[in-house]
C-alpha cells in the first residue's frame, strides 16, 4: 500500500491582503468566507495532487490553502505516491493534452492497467482522510483515476485540470479518451479556460477558475534592490561574488529564512554584471516552455552584446512527477553548446536547488525582480503563473499568445504577446523594442502590475471556489 504525503498547511489570515486589495474588497471577501464557514462546517476540503514542490500547481496550493485555513475552513493536502513508470505515463498524458506526442509512447491497455494499479495502491491511505460530505479536489491527470473510489466514500468530487489547449488535435483527443472513463463520477470540473474542456464534457458541470498568486509568499514578497543583488551574487547568477544573505525571505510559518545554496550554472566566462540588461525566463524544464527556442531567438535577434539571457529551471532531481525534466535540460544544454561563442557568453542556464522550496522561490523572486524583461515563450500553457508573477513585480513581459497567457495580457497594454510561439523573429523584435524603449517598457509594466492586483490575487480565486461549493450544495 502506498504512503501518502500529508503536506503541512499553515494558516494565513486573508486580512493580510487588505493593504493590496483595499478595505472594500477585503470586506467583501470576509463576507464570502463567512458564508463558506457555515456551508462547510464539519467538513474538510481535501486537495490531492502528485507533488508538493516544483511547478505552478504546488506553488499555488501552498498559499491558497493557507488562506482557506486562515479563513476558518478545514482544508488538507495529500500527495499521492507514484513510481517511475506511472509518472512516465502521466507525463505522456500531460503532453498529449498539449497536442504533443511527448515521448511517442503508447496509451494502450498496458498503460491503463499500470495507471489504475498505481492509483489503486494509493486508495486505502487516501480514504483514511475522506469522510462523507467532504469535498475532494483531484488535480490533473495523475489523480483522475481516484474519482470513483472517492465518490463511493460519500465525498463530493471536483476534478481540477490545470492544462489544455484551445484547439485539440489527434494527440489531445487520444489523451482525453484515456481519461474519460475516470471522469464520469466527477461532480464538477474546474478548468483555467472553458476552451480546455473536451467537447464531450457536460457543460453544466464545467466551471472556469483562473489561478492566482500570493503577493506575500517567498516567490512574490517585496525585496529591496540591494537585497536582490546580494542574493543573486551569492547564488552565482550575477557577477560579483558576495556574502551570504541574511534573513532574505519569509517562510510559510512567518519565520525568517536565509539562502544557503548556490545554483548550478552552465555558462562561458563570468556571470552577467549587476548592471547588465537581463532577459529571463523561469520555467520547468518542459518541452512546452520552449527554453531552446528562447535561446535561439535571443542569439539570432538580440545582438547587443551588453544584454544577457538567463534561463532558470528547477534542479531536475527536485521535481518527482516530471521524468522528462532531465532530458529537456540536456536538450537545452545541447542547443546552448551549438550556439556561436559570442552568444554563449551572454546566455546562462541555471538550475535552482529544490531542497528548500521557499529558498528556491526566493531565488526566482530575486531573478524576476532584477530582470529588464521577463519572458514566457511557451508553445502551450495552462495558465502561466510566471506571467502574473512578473506583472505583480512591475516587470514588462514578452510571451506567447497561448492558453491562459492570453487571459492575463492584452497585448500592447499589459505586455507584448507573440501570436505564433514558433515565430522567433517576432519574439526577438519584441525583446529589442522593450530594450530600446524604456518608457514603453515601463508603461506596460505598470499597467501589468495593476492588472495582477485586479485579477490574479487569492481573494478572487477563493471567492470563485466558494461560489462553486455553494452551487454544488444547491
Amino acid at each position: 500500500m502506498a504512503t501518502l504525503e500529508r503536506v503541512d498547511v499553515q494558516a494565513l489570515s486573508p486580512a493580510r491582503l487588505t493593504p493590496v486589495i483595499g478595505a472594500e474588497r477585503s470586506a467583501r471577501f470576509e463576507a464570502v468566507a463567512a458564508v463558506g464557514r457555515g456551508l462547510l462546517a464539519g467538513r474538510t476540503v481535501l486537495n490531492v495532487n502528485s507533488t508538493a514542490t516544483g511547478g505552478g500547481v504546488a506553488e499555488m496550493l501552498t498559499s491558497l490553502l493557507a488562506y482557506v485555513r486562515g479563513a476558518g475552513i478545514d482544508t488538507q493536502w495529500d500527495v499521492i505516491e507514484g513510481n517511475p513508470e506511472f509518472f512516465k505515463i502521466t507525463k505522456r498524458l500531460h503532453n498529449h493534452l498539449y497536442n504533443s506526442p511527448g515521448d511517442g509512447g503508447a496509451l494502450s491497455s498496458s498503460e491503463r492497467a499500470h495507471y489504475e494499479a498505481t492509483l489503486a495502491d494509493n486508495v486505502p491511505a487516501l480514504l483514511e482522510d475522506v469522510r462523507p460530505r467532504d469535498i475532494v479536489l483531484l488535480h490533473d491527470p495523475q489523480t483522475a483515476g481516484l474519482a470513483a473510489r472517492v465518490k463511493e466514500a460519500g465525498a463530493t468530487v471536483v476534478w481540477r485540470c490545470h492544462i489544455g489547449v484551445d484547439y485539440m488535435n489527434e494527440h489531445a483527443e487520444l489523451g482525453w479518451e484515456f481519461l474519460r472513463p475516470y471522469l464520469e463520477p466527477v461532480d464538477a470540473f474546474v478548468f483555467s479556460r472553458a476552451q480546455f474542456a473536451p467537447p464531450w464534457l457536460d457543460r453544466t458541470r464545467l466551471h472556469v477558475i483562473p489561478p492566482s498568486i500570493d503577493p506575500f509568499s517567498a516567490k512574490n514578497e517585496p525585496m529591496t534592490p540591494d537585497d536582490v543583488v546580494v542574493a543573486l551574487q551569492y547564488v552565482g547568477i550575477i557577477d560579483g561574488g558576495g556574502h551570504q544573505p541574511l534573513a532574505t525571505f519569509t517562510r510559510r510559518d512567518g519565520s525568517p529564512g536565509r539562502i544557503d545554496r548556490h545554483v548550478d550554472i552552465l555558462q562561458t566566462g563570468p556571470a552577467p554584471p549587476a548592471d547588465a540588461p537581463l532577459v529571463m525566463q523561469a520555467s520547468r524544464w518542459d518541452s512546452m516552455k520552449d527554453m531552446a527556442g528562447v535561446m535561439t531567438a535571443f542569439s539570432e535577434y538580440v545582438t547587443a552584446q551588453e544584454v544577457h539571457l538567463v534561463l532558470a529551471g528547477p534542479s531536475v532531481a527536485g521535481v518527482t512527477d516530471d521524468p522528462e525534466g532531465a532530458m529537456i535540460l540536456h536538450d537545452c544544454m545541447d542547443t546552448w553548446r551549438k550556439l556561436p561563442a559570442r552568444s554563449r557568453r551572454r546566455i546562462h542556464l541555471a538550475c535552482v536547488p529544490m531542497t528548500d522550496s521557499d529558498e528556491a522561490a526566493t531565488i526566482v523572486n530575486a531573478l524576476q525582480r532584477h530582470s529588464t524583461i521577463v519572458t514566457q515563450k511557451s508553445i502551450a500553457e495552462g495558465f502561466g503563473l510566471t506571467v502574473a508573477e512578473a506583472m505583480w513585480k512591475t516587470r514588462p513581459v514578452v510571451a506567447s499568445a497561448v492558453g491562459g497567457i492570453s487571459d492575463q495580457i492584452v497585448s500592447g497594454v499589459h505586455g507584448i504577446l507573440i501570436d505564433d510561439p514558433h515565430d522567433l523573429g517576432s519574439f526577438g523584435e519584441a525583446l529589442n523594442r522593450l530594450l530600446d524603449d524604456g518608457a514603453y517598457a515601463k508603461q506596460l509594466a505598470e499597467s501589468g502590475h495593476q492588472r495582477a492586483i485586479n485579477e490574479f490575487l487569492g481573494d478572487r480565486h477563493l471567492e470563485q471556489y466558494a461560489n462553486l461549493f455553494a452551487q454544488l450544495e444547491s
